[in-house]
């Protein structure tokens, strides 16, 4: 069984940085896409970025591209999210999650695993 579990999140002040974790286990990765989403309060769950799993190719939203990188190690079934110049903005929960196939997609149901999530504070 799939497992993702995230972790890393916390408070940190506006221009910091942070980087999140995603433990993967449960099954080998080839061939799926990893993505991290993140969920605010009172809005919806939203794509930050995405990785291949086997490639390594990278694929992020407009609102955290040249901020965040996506990283994996296909060794530890690591994947990480290391942000950058964070903003009030970037207060959410994160999620890490995964789905079968080597094509980002920004879409929340065509993911098939999900981790529990992780705080992220960012204080202006």
């Amino acid at each position: 069984q799939v497992q993702l579990v995230e972790s890393g999140g916390g408070l940190v002040q506006a221009g910091g940085s942070l980087r999140l974790s995603c433990a993967a286990s449960g099954r080998a990765f080839s061939g799926y896409t990893m993505a991290w989403f993140r969920q605010a309060p009172g809005k919806e769950r939203d794509f930050v970025g995405g990785i291949t799993w086997s490639g390594g190719w990278t694929y992020y939203a407009d609102s955290v591209k040249g901020r965040f990188t996506i990283s994996r190690d296909r060794a530890e079934t690591m994947v990480y999210l290391q942000m950058n110049s964070l903003n009030a903005e970037d207060t959410a929960v994160y999620y890490c999650a995964a789905r079968r196939g080597s094509r980002w997609t920004e879409v929340v149901y065509e993911y098939e695993y999900w981790g529990q999530g992780t705080q992220v504070t960012v204080s202006s």
